[in-house]
């Protein structure tokens, strides 16, 4: 605060009128976990004091509750779909004010410059986002990917403005075996928070990982994970996201003598689902739904983040704290009413009040698209064996299960049983134009009569298509190809292609996030129609069977991979 602190204490004193007052509040008390009546006094973007004061510019709150801006603990602003400018222009207005932020969806395509973009994007918005370096570009050594992120990038990004420590450490068993590079990314770390990714992880490979200084997880998927992991002093990040779910099976793990080591976060939203059913406010919404203490719900989407990642003037309504606020009806509702940031307000009734500008929202070089051309036979399947490994999905996770099926043999490759419900699933290398071009089976998807591709796959992100005849997946990759990547559905009762184009790195565009919403919104029609099941987002679901850290099977460019054995299936 500087030089403000002197006109800050005026204000608190009552020496002189603050700049903006929030009258007639029900603020919530972080510290005390108390509802406080009385007036927020705002001055040069903090808050000066709770309690009864006069200002140059009063509004009158009429008893609605005033929360700490919300903040996200744990977010790949790529899965949105959208450049930061965008992203902000939606979730500010849901209360949130700041985001703890890992570009590693963008870094794996483009590495380092693609980091850099992400800071340039992400400057003079009304959210705070806060980056963590991508610890694992690669993620594993099972993918081809766009680039790598060494532990000397790493030195350099953590000397950048912005930069708040490092991201999710996915290479747990890098960690465990002691790996000389794993282990040099998180020495450069220096001491800053090093979040993880221990998907599974328990016992005496979970405390050497909390030794090696990892401070928080969002992996855990049920309760005894989650507690597991709060005895050893770490954060669990709390997943709502679009393809994961975890609130309602982590939520009675928190308790009163513990609710302060839990956060939410979103990972990986659709822009859809931010759009309809909120952000960090959702998560907040639905823990009060299903009986967390309000109070204690707010908590955990503020000053628990806050403290766990050292924000020290954010996450609460007190003196010295930043004017980050989020305005909500009732708890009842917990619709968000209005939004400060800074002290100024910057969005009412969920609109912004302005536009977050940001800098330079084109993409960084040109398309991303580099793939090498594919023939009519580019997916067809060879086995040893007619009894062929299927990639079966689990729906509302993006873990998944493995199932043995007979299959045909003919003139054309092996050829699911009529009426199975099995499809093709294919990766194709798009970073190096290396030629590769994996091929297996999943089940679980619901299409027919259609193919649909896209150039978001986690984490190297090269292109994925899954469908039920060759010649329509091959049509939706050079759909994708010739659109500079994004989501492609072909329709094969009538050949129509439907594509919401990605050209930064393949994974987020400018475009409005109205018009990016409509146009996705056609795509899930489109695959509705093709019989993919409500509740199940085609997208994002095909784009995490590509990850070979989360089990069982996955596919990548360079194979079927079982992740619970490591390596890849021989079949």
């Amino acid at each position: 605060m500087g030089y403000k602190i002197e006109r800050l204490m005026d204000v608190a004193l009552k020496k002189r009128k603050a700049e903006r007052v929030l009258k007639n509040c029900r603020v919530v008390n972080v510290f005390s976990g108390e509802i406080e009546e009385g007036d927020v006094a705002l001055q040069d973007g903090y808050i000066a004091g709770v309690g009864r004061f006069e200002g140059i510019e009063e509004e009158d709150l009429d008893g609605k509750t005033v929360c700490p801006g919300f903040i996200d603990s744990h977010v790949h602003i790529e899965s949105a779909m959208v450049t930061p400018p965008v992203f902000a222009s939606v979730v500010v207005a849901r209360g949130t004010t700041s985001v703890i932020a890992d570009p590693h969806e963008i870094a794996n395509v483009l590495g380092v410059t693609g980091i850099e973009y992400m800071i340039r994007t992400s400057r003079d918005l009304p959210l705070t986002v806060h980056i963590m370096v991508p610890s694992c570009v690669p993620a594993t050594s099972f993918e081809t990917s766009g680039a790598e992120i060494s532990s000397r990038d790493i030195e350099y990004l953590l000397g950048r403005e912005g930069i708040l420590g490092l991201g999710e450490m996915m290479n747990y068993p890098g960690v465990l075996a002691g790996d000389p590079e794993v282990l040099a990314k998180m020495t450069a770390a220096g001491g800053r928070v090093i979040d993880g990714h221990g998907a599974g992880l328990s016992g005496d490979g979970l405390n050497a990982y909390r030794l090696s200084g990892i401070a928080t997880d969002h992996e855990c998927i049920n309760a005894e994970e989650a507690k597991e992991r709060i005895r050893l002093g770490m954060y669990v990040a709390i997943r709502e996201g679009t393809a994961a779910r975890n609130l309602e099976s982590l939520l009675p793990a928190v308790n009163r003598d513990n609710w302060w080591y839990f956060m939410f976060c979103t990972d990986d939203r659709h822009l859809e689902d931010m759009m309809t059913e909120g952000h960090i406010d959702h998560c907040i919404r639905k823990a009060i739904n299903l009986g967390l203490d309000p109070v204690t719900a707010v908590r955990m989407a503020t000053i628990n983040p806050a403290k766990c990642y050292n924000l020290k003037d954010q996450g609460a309504v007190a003196p010295g704290y930043r004017g980050d606020l989020a305005v909500v009806d009732s708890f009842n509702d917990f619709n968000v009413e209005s939004v400060y940031v800074m002290g100024q307000k910057v969005a009412e009734k969920g609109r912004m009040l302005l536009s977050p500008a940001g800098e330079d929202r084109t993409a960084p070089g040109g398309s991303s698209i580099n793939m090498a051309p594919l023939g009519a036979d580019a997916f067809k399947v060879r086995s040893k064996s007619p009894r062929i490994p299927v990639i079966k999905i689990i729906p509302g996770s993006i873990a998944t299960e493995s199932e043995y099926v007979e299959m045909d043999v003919g003139e054309d490759g092996l050829k699911p049983p009529a009426g199975s419900g099995i499809l093709k699933i294919a990766v194709v290398e798009r970073h190096r134009a290396t030629g590769n071009v994996s091929t297996a089976f999943i089940s679980g998807l619901g299409l027919g009569n259609g193919a649909i591709a896209s150039s978001v796959a986690h984490d190297s992100h090269n292109i994925i298509v899954v469908g039920d005849d060759d010649s329509l997946m091959l049509k939706a990759v050079n759909a994708l190809k010739e659109c500079g990547g994004g989501y492609c559905i072909v329709d094969g009762r009538n050949g129509e292609t439907l594509c919401l184009p990605l050209p930064v790195g393949g994974l987020m565009t400018g475009r409005p996030a109205n018009e990016v919403r409509d146009r996705l919104e056609a795509l899930i029609r489109k695959a509705r129609e093709l019989g993919v099941p409500e509740g199940l987002d085609p997208f994002i679901t095909l784009s995490f069977m590509a990850l070979p850290v989360i089990p069982s099977l996955k596919i990548t460019d360079k194979g079927l991979f079982d992740v619970n054995s490591f390596k890849f299936v021989d079949w």
